[in-house]
């Protein structure tokens, strides 16, 4: 139990509470609870505040407007009332010393692709160095310790939660993933970071944040409002927008890390060799040159890497340890996975792409490990942003030998109209003869490992380490790694 003085919090009249609980859904709330009504893109939370109050909320925390949607209620009430001009960011502080102590060590990393890799990578090194850590994002919590998400970047109580047990569980090094949608509505407010990194910035989530720019701005929140001033940032400089994020870090006075082989980098990516395994690195920090070898897949992983090698070291972390943990990360699971290989030697892989930024550079980077053709899997889910649908047909036709459409998670939309968006911009950009729509996933799977010849290798895009196929109001077990296993077995008649 803690006062609202406690929690950093202070009610009109100067009424006081002992708080016993926090709640977002009024069907939660206790007596004595805090009930946080927020502004919702279809309902305002002050709609629900009157159901709280009967459930003896000893508080009530929103805006000016849910104040006015319940006055009635809450004239009639003996709960405190808290006014804020952003209640979200007020829950988040609140929960954060509700829950109380973190891990020591947090490190955030925002960008439309990459995050899970650079966080998992980040806990990777640090197991290598022997300290307790965890990737929290798009696969939960992983690591020394485990925890089932249901988002990215969860709401504040659950997230602050989480962070707080992580902390009882002997946790002190966390590497979380930063949404758009997270950032925005203010979820990791709070919480406090040794760095923030960027990774890169392509379309995806237009349909929640409408234009470049406010998807943009809502990444920027790490920089501009999370991170602090004495944080570092970590920033790819080899993306397009790497100095508009430069120029808002020095600004606040940050101290920046520059990646990638732009000449400004500190930690510079400067030769790649590949082969059917992996590849080998030569890179600089602050001007003294490195060699490593990762047994990983596609060029764009060094990327990610040396982000999360940057990260590590910006939180307290020596170099050299880091560099020479760099030898032993392995592949996160959906992301360029190798899935199984055919008796020909010909490689399946299973990755997480899907935009069209993505779907392009998993294919680039495909193309040096590869002697043959690649054929690659794509789609694109339902009710999320439908412009880039013919985008990422697009980016699969020019990258592709092979392209075969097929449906990812429709969810509530018809998924013969998804496939055709996606099919008519993988039309206008390659041959027909090599394009093909098979809307049953598992039947692509299958057409496509039976077209692998050697040398060739298939990418399956867009669902990765999910394990289930959300058609409706239903969600399918389906794995695309597990698919891919099973076509290989019955192919080869190993079955």
């Amino acid at each position: 139990m803690k006062s609202l003085a406690q929690l950093g919090l202070t009610a009109r009249g100067g009424a006081e509470a002992q708080i016993t609980g926090l709640a977002v859904d009024s069907r939660e709330v206790k007596p004595g609870y805090l009930f946080a009504a927020l502004p919702g893109a279809r309902v305002h939370g002050g709609e629900f505040i009157q159901y709280a109050l009967r459930m003896k909320a000893g508080a009530i925390l929103t805006d000016a407007k849910g104040a006015e949607i319940a006055a009635k209620e809450l004239a009639a009430s003996d709960a405190a009332l808290i006014v804020a001009q952003d209640p979200r960011q007020a829950l988040a502080q609140t929960a954060s010393l509700w829950f109380g102590a973190h891990p020591a060590t947090v490190v955030a990393v925002t960008g439309t692709n990459g995050k899970t890799s650079v966080t998992t990578f980040c806990r990777q090194i640090w197991e290598e160095l022997d300290l307790p850590g965890v990737n929290l994002g798009t696969t939960g919590v992983e690591g020394a310790w485990n925890y089932p998400l249901k988002h990215t970047t969860p709401e504040p109580i659950t997230l602050h939660r989480v962070l707080a047990e992580a902390a009882q569980n002997g946790i002190t090094h966390v590497a979380m993933e930063a949404s758009s949608h997270g950032l925005d509505q203010r979820r990791l407010d709070g919480v406090i970071l040794a760095a923030a990194g960027f990774s890169n910035f392509s379309q995806d989530h237009l349909d929640y944040h409408e234009t470049f720019e406010a998807y943009f701005a809502a990444k920027m929140g790490l920089f501009e409002r999370v991170l602090s001033d004495d944080g570092v940032a970590v920033i790819n400089l080899d993306d397009p927008k790497g100095s508009e994020v430069a120029a808002i870090c020095t600004a606040r006075g940050q101290e920046i890390i520059g990646v990638g082989r732009h000449t400004d980098a500190r930690l510079r990516l400067t030769g790649q060799r590949f082969d059917a395994t992996g590849q080998d690195l030569l890179f600089e920090w602050q001007g003294r040159a490195r060699q490593t070898r990762l047994d990983l897949i596609g060029g764009f992983q060094a990327e990610n890497v040396l982000l999360a090698a940057a990260l590590v070291t910006a939180a307290g972390a020596d170099p050299v340890d880091v560099f020479d943990t760099l030898q032993y990360l392995t592949t996160v699971r959906g992301r360029m996975e190798l899935a199984a290989t055919r008796a020909s030697g010909a490689a399946v892989f299973v990755d997480y792409a899907h935009t069209p930024d993505a779907v392009q550079t998993a294919l680039k980077a495909m193309r040096p490990h590869v002697m043959g053709r690649i054929i690659v899997i794509v789609g694109a889910g339902g009710d999320r942003d439908a412009g880039k649908r013919p985008l990422m047909g697009a980016a699969a036709a020019q990258n592709a030998d092979i392209v075969i459409v097929t449906d990812d998670n429709p969810r509530s939309e018809d998924p013969a109209a998804i496939r055709a968006a996606v099919m008519a911009g993988a039309l206008g950009a390659g041959g027909t003869d090599s394009i093909t729509e098979v809307g049953d996933r598992a039947e692509a799977i299958l057409r496509g490992i039976d077209m692998l010849g050697a040398g060739d290798a298939l990418l399956i895009a867009g669902k990765g380490h999910e394990t289930g196929q959300t058609v409706g109001d239903t969600v399918l077990p389906f794995d695309d790694v597990e698919q891919a296993s099973v076509a290989v077995a019955a192919l080869e008649g190993w079955l």
